[in-house]
């Protein structure tokens, strides 16, 4: 190469070199973006969540006592009912024959009460002759006697009838309850949830009542809560509590919470006792805390899923802003914000602060309403030198940015 291209090719990488140096040492660093938000009118509440779920405030299986086949079933689930509607029939041979023998016992057993009292009027007459004669020394005394005995076994026989009368009459009536077992009457106004037992299947009540439907009204729902035993130490009953469901969580339903169990549910047997915690140490432990709400239009629906918040402290429309615009506390205790005015310039100022759920502060005093805080900082794109730049910012100036 030519010894003045060799020059060239020199002087250009000695250019480059020095613009590089040039840079690195006298460019100016770029400033932070300063991320605000407006302080604003809101709630601050202090919870604990919970998951719960719906049923209805009155709810049970409705069952049959009568063993049989199903004849009818005349209702079918969503099906509203009265009180005393026939939700479904059990064959009621079995019961209709019962009850005709009973019936026929007790004829049997009254006439014979006819024929014991015809029989005690008998030996009062016997005896009454027999004393009579004895008294005028017509007959003999062993003639009386041998009347009166006959008289008391007459009567202790229409007693003994009497009381066979009383159980013919309770046979008849138990026989009665059994036929009227065999339809199954709705105990209350409300809605089948479900339907267990079709018809023409055969049920035995032998053991235990089985069910046919379950019934419940949807009027008024309750939802249990678990509650986990961390936070169940800070939950009491009358606190206010607000639920949403899956399908519109920003529809809350308030209510207050009526009783909180004093035992975890998965502790207890089906035979109410409770198990020893020992044996499930590795499990969760929650407790049912329940309250009922109204369920106008019948919005909420049976084992529907509810995310559940008990209020334990809450200030409603005060100045929040969020926590993250706090600096960590000065060493007198007090709470400092950063402050950007409308013309962008930085300040530091002391504010006095209330309830704070980790997202929310409330201000109490130090900001007014719409004043814009520094809630963070991002990373700015390097800037060109300060002499490219028109009007440029004094060094150090962070640059605002709104919206949060």
């Amino acid at each position: 190469m030519p010894l003045r291209g060799r020059v060239a090719v020199g002087a250009a990488a000695l250019a480059v070199i020095s613009l590089a140096v040039w840079l690195i040492f006298f460019s100016r660093p770029p400033a932070p973006v300063l991320q605000t938000e407006a302080a604003r009118i809101g709630d601050v509440e202090i919870s604990v969540l919970a998951t719960g779920t719906l049923q209805p405030f009155l709810q049970i299986d409705v069952g049959s006592r009568a063993s049989g086949a199903v004849v009818a079933l005349k209702v079918d689930a969503g099906d509203e009912v009265k009180a005393g509607d026939v939700i479904a029939e059990i064959d009621s041979s079995t019961q209709t024959n019962n009850l005709a023998t009973t019936r026929a016992a007790l004829t049997d057993v009254t006439a014979q009460q006819r024929g014991d009292r015809a029989a005690l009027d008998a030996a009062q007459l016997a005896y009454d002759r027999a004393a009579g004669l004895a008294a005028a020394e017509a007959g003999p005394v062993v003639d009386v006697e041998a009347s009166l005995r006959a008289l008391k076994t007459a009567r202790a026989v229409l007693t003994s009838v009497a009381a066979q009368i009383d159980q013919a009459r309770i046979a008849v009536r138990t026989a009665q309850i059994n036929l009227a077992y065999t339809r199954i009457v709705a105990p209350f106004a409300g809605t089948v949830l479900a339907v267990t037992t079709r018809q023409g299947q055969t049920v035995n009540a032998a053991q235990s009542a089985p069910t046919i439907v379950t019934l419940g009204q949807l009027d008024r729902m309750t939802i249990d809560a678990e509650i986990a035993e961390a936070d169940v130490i800070n939950v009491r009953p009358g606190m206010a509590v607000y639920f949403t469901i899956l399908g519109d969580p920003d529809h809350p339903v308030s209510g207050h919470l009526r009783s909180i169990a004093p035992a975890p549910t998965a502790y207890v047997s089906a035979a109410g006792a409770i198990a020893a915690a020992a044996s499930s140490t590795a499990a969760a432990v929650y407790y049912n805390g329940v309250f009922d709400v109204d369920n106008p239009g019948r919005r909420l629906r049976t084992t529907m899923t509810a995310n559940v918040s008990i209020i334990l402290k809450a200030a409603r429309k005060v100045l929040t802003i969020s926590s993250t615009a706090l600096a960590p506390p000065s060493a007198d205790g007090g709470q400092r914000v950063r402050v950007v005015d409308p013309r962008g310039r930085l300040s530091v100022r002391r504010v006095r602060t209330g309830l704070n759920d980790g997202t929310r502060v409330e201000i109490r005093s130090g900001l007014a309403s719409g004043e814009r805080v520094v809630v963070g900082e991002a990373s700015a794109a390097p800037t060109k030198p300060a002499e490219a730049t028109p009007a440029a910012r004094p060094r150090g100036m962070p640059r605002t940015v709104g919206g949060l």
